[in-house]
């Protein structure tokens, strides 16, 4: 090690102030103090000073890493290659975003390569993203959104794409939203929290979400179609289905389950919004995905009466859920995608986290199953009901995210526009491990590591993890994963319950009071990979994202001396207030709250910032982002606060607070600076 990082490594750090209050907070008979409250203001001058001051600590600190530098240098040529997006059709044509390398925001085109929109000419620096975009079945209009920092708050644009010019129409902060055209062209529905329309404050309240309809260049107001007055706190949706025929209509209080209506727009040249829509699925106690309409049937995806997943047809204006006929029946092996496209249902299913793509006719009998090119994952189906084939994005650990397009006629499978990384997968290869938790239950692990190396326990190695919201975590190349592999790291993967893995059962086994088997199964993977001399605890990083920086903030409490690097970002860190800012209200059903007095005890035993205790604790960098309205920055600046206060050995604790960022957006140039400075600490604190 050469001696400036051993100084560096060893030397105390003087943390900026951050002064203790002396709120203390009653939770069903439980009084807990909260020191930092101050740190929710986040417009105050106190907590900017105090975001600035460790600012420069850090950045001060990683500037000392000599390997910084060239992590980054690495990581910006490993970036630099062009990447296709899963592509659209409409008007007859193919609409896809791609980035040639490193521009800051991937740019929107027409194929085979006439350029529609780039938003790097809208904000050059990339301070102001465009996450969404949808093209009119005539092709005549674009709608696109931006959004300072990557905002949940988002405002639409109209573009003429007969022009290329804006038309000046725009709808203003709308927020949880998608953008669906109507047939005829003539308008789109999205969604926004009632009131939004007239003033920003109401963005933030997350009360009343709405879904309304904009008839294009007409001088009249939006028209508001669907509301749940009696439920305020509940999320919904809009969707025309492809023929433009249907309105789908859909309600969810939280993030597992929704309900599902449908409404006859009567014709798709003219549709009306004037009929009540007709119920599809009354209760919430399911995921029901409508795929489209077929012979007078309605085509579902479900997991009601099918933990793992079905393909169901219904009667439209049949709301009897015992009615749904069984087109495509539950296995052991869960459904995590599925398409209508012509007379075919295209199915994704995981077999031990790995995708199996098979089709099947409409009665529900196998087809062909499609052989991709590797063990791997399929992402992001897409295709509308009359199209001639689908397209899909297919990864692994060492393969980069690559489109393919599946002709239904013929059966080819080709790649779209394929990438070329810079990268020589060639040397690595990646195991599908297994190992026991806690409680004997068998839970999934990759490890992805160069040929041949030598199980000495030597080898710094980055534990990743999410566990939640039955999100399942699928092998997926990224080039922070092929950066971290040339310095001569391992990569593993741990697939924790709470995800969808293995289908509802293994989610709700990592929901509310069950949240510590989460933290369990971490904590065994760690242990596994150290018995098996993958590598040590001072050779161990962990590394997680929201849900996921929620996991690293407990384990890093529970566990300090498993770990010698601990990496939280943008993390739920105070499990007693989260549903009281931004979407976190949507969050209930997984976590419980502390508006529940049973979860109380559940929530004090974990939330990482109540359970920071004086002792040494792994060399942490938290990271979040001044603009992250999902999961607020405050849960990391106490969070941060509480750690360096509690820190009682040399070992850092510092954080790194992006600014004009939010919760999943960085232009190009920002993610790879990160995840410089993320791998370049894991490594100086893993020798």
């Amino acid at each position: 090690m050469p001696l400036l990082l051993a100084l560096l490594v060893s030397a105390p750090l003087a943390y900026p102030p951050a002064p203790r209050g002396n709120v203390v907070d009653d939770y069903a008979g439980h009084s807990v103090p909260a020191p930092y409250r101050w740190m929710e203001d986040l417009d105050s001058p106190a907590v900017k000073q105090w975001i600035e001051a460790e600012n420069a600590l850090t950045f001060s600190y990683l500037k000392a890493i000599p390997e910084r530098n060239r992590i980054r240098e690495r990581l910006t040529a490993l970036w630099n290659y062009p990447r296709t997006e899963v592509p659209v059709r409409e008007a007859g044509q193919l609409w896809y975003r791609r980035n040639a390398g490193l521009q800051k925001q991937a740019v929107l085109y027409r194929a085979p390569n006439l350029e529609v929109l780039d938003p790097n000419a809208l904000s050059p620096d990339g301070s102001v993203a465009m996450n969404q975009w949808e093209v009119s079945p005539d092709g005549h209009w674009l709608v696109y959104s931006t959004a300072a920092g990557g905002s949940d708050v988002r405002d639409l644009h109209l573009r003429n794409l007969r022009t290329g010019k804006d038309t000046g129409e725009v709808v203003p902060r709308v927020k949880f939203s998608g953008i669906s055209f109507t047939r005829d062209s003539r308008g789109f529905l999205y969604e926004r929290f009632k009131g939004t329309e007239t003033s920003a404050a109401f963005a933030a309240a997350n009360r009343f979400h709405q879904v309304w309809y904009h008839a294009i260049g007409r001088r009249q107001p939006d028209r508001l179609i669907f509301e749940r007055t009696l439920h305020p706190q509940d999320g919904v949706g809009g969707d025309v289905s492809d023929d433009g025929r249907w309105l789908f209509l859909s309600s969810a209080s939280g993030t597992s389950n929704n309900r599902l209506w449908i409404e006859d727009l009567v014709s798709a040249k003219k549709p009306r919004f004037d009929r009540m829509p007709s119920i599809v699925s009354a209760e919430e106690d399911s995921i029901v995905t409508p795929l489209g309409v077929a012979g007078g049937r309605l085509y579902l995806r479900t997991t009601f009466g099918a933990q793992n997943g079905r393909i169901v047809s219904a009667a439209i204006g049949d709301s009897n859920r015992a009615h749904w006929k069984t087109v495509v029946a539950e296995t052991k092996d869960p459904i995590r995608g599925a398409l209508l496209v012509r007379d075919r249902l295209v199915v994704v299913r995981l077999a031990d986290v790995q995708s199996r793509l098979a089709l099947f006719d409409l009665a529900g009998r196998p087809v062909t199953e499609v052989q991709l090119p590797e063990a791997g994952s399929v992402s992001n189906l897409n295709a509308k009901n009359g199209d001639p084939d689908f397209f899909f994005e297919f990864t692994s650990f060492l393969r980069p995210r690559t489109v393919y397009r599946y002709e239904l006629k013929t059966g080819a499978l080709t790649p779209f526009q394929a990438p070329d990384a810079p990268f020589d997968a060639s040397q690595y290869e990646t195991r599908a491990l297994f190992y026991p938790s806690k409680d004997g239950t068998r839970v999934p692990l990759f490890v992805t590591a160069k040929k041949g190396i030598a199980l000495d326990g030597t080898h710094p190695t980055m534990l990743y993890g999410y566990g939640g919201f039955n999100i399942a975590l699928q092998p997926s190349f990224s080039p922070t994963i092929a950066a971290w592999l040339e310095l001569g790291g391992v990569w593993a993967q741990a697939n924790l319950r709470g995800g969808s893995e293995y289908g509802e059962a293994w989610h709700h086994a990592g929901m509310r009071e069950k949240k510590q088997n989460v933290f369990d199964d971490f904590i065994a993977a760690a242990g596994y990979l150290e018995a098996e001399r993958w590598t040590s605890p001072q050779h161990l990083a962990i590394r997680g994202g929201s849900n996921g920086g929620l996991l690293v903030g407990a384990v890093e409490n529970q566990r300090p001396d498993l770990f010698a690097a601990s990496l939280p970002a943008v993390g739920v860190m105070d499990m007693l207030r989260y549903q009281k800012f931004t979407g976190g209200f949507f969050w209930v059903d997984e976590y419980g709250s502390s508006d529940e007095a049973a979860m109380v005890p559940v929530l004090l035993a974990y939330s990482p910032l109540h359970n920071v205790k004086p002792g040494c604790h792994p060399a942490t960098l938290v990271t979040t982002a001044d603009r992250d309205d999902r999961v607020v920055p405050s849960h990391s600046f106490q969070y941060t606060a509480a750690m360096q206060a509690a820190q009682t050995c040399d070992k850092p604790v510092l954080i790194r607070v992006e600014v004009a960022g939010s919760h999943g957006y960085r232009p190009t140039d920002r993610i790879i600076a990160e995840s410089a400075d993320q791998l370049a600490f894991a490594l100086a604190n893993l020798r």
